[in-house]
Formats: C-alpha cells, structure tokens, sequence
C-alpha cells in the first residue's frame, strides 16, 4: 500500500517537472515574436530562437507575425465631390514593426487599419470628382499611404502600399461613359482616316508632279538629242554634196527621183517646186532630145485637117 502511494507520488512529480520544462521551454521561429508577461506586466520581448521562461510566472502571449501582411478589404461605398456613389475596392500592404506596441497601443491592429482606411479614403475621394477619381490613382494611393502611415505609426505598425483595386461608378455612369469612350474612338478613326487619305492625296500629286517633271525632260532632251542628230545629218550631206560639187543637172535628177516619194502621202495636196528646177529641167531636156550625131531637126507642127 505504502509503495503504490509513493509511486503515485513519484508520477505526479514527473508530470508537474514535464509540465514546467514544458513552459520553460520556448523556441520563437524565425519572423515571429513574442511577448512575455511576468504576473500580468510586460516583461520582455522574445526575438526568434529557445528561450527560457519561469514557470506559472512567465506568460508567453500569442507570437506575432513580422512578415509584410496583405490585407483586401471590401468594396467601400464613397461618395465623390460630383455627388456621385462610387464603389472603392482597396488593397493595404502593412508590417509590424514594433510588437509591444501592436500588442498593447491596439486591440485590434487589422480592423483598426480597415476603418482608418475607409475613412481616409472617403475624405480624400469625397474632394475629387468622378473624372479625376478615375485618372487619379497614383494620387490617391499616395494620399491614402500618408495619412494611414502617420496613424498606425504609434501602433506599431509600417504602411508599405495602399493600391486601390477598382473604383466602381453608377450604372448608368457606365453606360454614359462607355457611350463617350465609343464616340470618341469612332472620332479619332475618323480623323485618322481622313488624314490617311490627305497624306494619300498629297503623296499621289507629288508623284504625278515628279513624274510630269521627269517625262518634260525626257521630252525636251530627246528633241534636242533629234534635233543635233538632224543638224549632224544635214550638216554631213551638205558637207557632201558641197565635196560632189554636183551642177544643177544632177540636183534635178535628184529632185525628180523623190517626187515619187513625195507624192505618196494622202495629204499632200501642194508641192513646192525650186525656180532652179526650170533651168534644169530644160537642160535635162536638151540632153534626152540631142543623139550622139548632132542637134536633130525640130518637128514641124502638122496642121490640124
């Protein structure tokens, strides 16, 4: 009887020295913290690695995470300077950089930042109109990131990004704007099109102008390169003739040899005939009536019966 008891005893020594190794004991990972209370009052705060605290003194509260934390919040309704109800989809990127502080400075450090958030955001959107909401993010997350940093610095905590998500007008806003995004499209198609085929117009004139340029003076050097040849041409027959030293007997027989030649064109209705051709023509004429034996007798005109 007596040594059942004393092991009982034993059993229940173990258990307690296991229970209070247990509380002495604590391995804080890498990007936690931990804050110890000593009977209720803050004592200290644990950096990652074992650590040891007193037993049923010590209380070591939930460890906190020092990683950057990403917190989306729901679409919050804002009204804008135009008196237009917007939905704002936000984002906020925060760390903690001071546990005691987010620990004690705070009850709620997340939804504490939500309402902060949702606050500053209707205060800065509420002074800017839906056009300049809309086009004006960088401005607003900036606005936001200012304000949100002053505030929860006391907290403990760093604001790294606000980033807005969506900003949500009025259906009929939509409508409205999309109709306006679709006309402006159709006008600048239209301007574009209509410089397209401006630019079009002018390239083709100045083509037609080169072109015209060009063709000119290919005209006017072909005419002078004729014109050179023709003067070479007659330059070299007369350069010839002058060198035959041909009397007018010969000129009219070659004057008589391109009558033919003459004559043969349909519009030929006038022909020019030297006053020289005369003087040759008789001499011609005198060479086919006259034989080798002398002059023949004229013919006598005979009488008509």
């Amino acid at each position: 009887m007596g040594s059942t008891i004393a092991l009982a005893v034993i059993g229940v020594l173990a258990l307690v020295v296991l229970v209070a190794l247990g509380r002495t004991l604590r391995i804080v990972p890498q990007a936690r913290a931990g804050i110890v209370e000593r009977l209720g009052r803050y004592e200290r705060t644990l950096s990652p690695g074992l650590t040891l605290l007193v037993p049923f003194i010590d209380r070591l509260r939930p460890l906190i995470d020092l990683r950057e934390q990403v917190v989306s919040f729901p679409p919050q309704p804002v009204i804008t300077a135009d008196n237009l109800v917007v939905g704002i989809d936000t984002v906020l990127y925060f760390q903690i950089t001071d546990p005691k502080a987010a620990t004690y400075e705070i009850s709620n450090y997340i939804q504490a930042v939500e309402q902060l958030t949702v606050t500053t955001l209707r205060n800065v959107v509420g002074n800017l109109q839906l056009e300049a909401a809309l086009t004006s993010r960088d401005h607003i997350n900036a606005e936001l990131r200012g304000v949100l940093d002053e505030a929860t610095g006391r907290w403990g905590i760093r604001v790294n990004r606000v980033e807005i998500k969506a900003i949500d007008p009025p259906t009929s806003i939509q409508d409205s704007m999309e109709k306006q995004m679709r006309a402006d499209r159709e006008k600048r198609a239209t301007i574009l099109t209509a410089e397209g085929f401006k630019q079009s117009q002018i390239l083709t004139a100045e083509g037609e102008k080169q072109s015209a340029i060009l063709k000119a003076e290919g005209d006017a050097q072909a005419q002078i390169l004729r014109a050179d040849g023709e003067a070479q041409a007659i330059q070299k027959v007369f350069d010839a003739i002058h060198a035959g030293d041909p009397d007018q007997k010969l000129l009219a027989y070659q004057y008589l040899q391109m009558l033919p030649q003459i004559a043969r064109g349909d519009s030929n209705k006038v022909w020019i005939v030297p006053s020289e051709l005369g003087e040759a023509l008789k001499g011609i004429g005198g060479m086919l009536g006259h034989g080798d034996n002398g002059p023949s007798e004229p013919r006598r005109p005979v009488p008509p019966a």
